[in-house]
């Protein structure tokens, strides 16, 4: 009886939590593309989600993710994993 009294809690509360998150990826690659360094717009336009993925989709990605550019010192990955755990945070108070 008590099983069954708990799950019906649970399953409300996780819909309600994977309705949340399903904006996570696309918002996720716009806070990668705003940290993304600009100086001919290529980075930024070069980069696209795919599926469940951010694809930065031009030779030097890496360099720039290793904080090569003076205006991303911490490249754009570690900026959009903080983001994404905000965003999880959020939804799980």
């Amino acid at each position: 009886m008590r099983v069954r009294k708990v799950r019906n809690e649970i399953a409300p509360r996780l819909r309600e939590i994977e309705r949340d998150l399903e904006p996570l990826v696309r918002n996720a690659t716009k806070e990668f593309k705003k940290v993304t360094p600009k100086r001919t717009g290529n980075a930024k336009r070069q980069t696209t989600q795919k599926g469940n993925s951010i694809d930065a989709n031009y030779p030097y990605a890496n360099r720039l993710n290793e904080g090569y550019s003076r205006q991303a010192p911490n490249g754009m990955t570690d900026p959009t994993i903080d983001y994404i755990r905000g965003f999880v945070r959020k939804i799980l108070r």
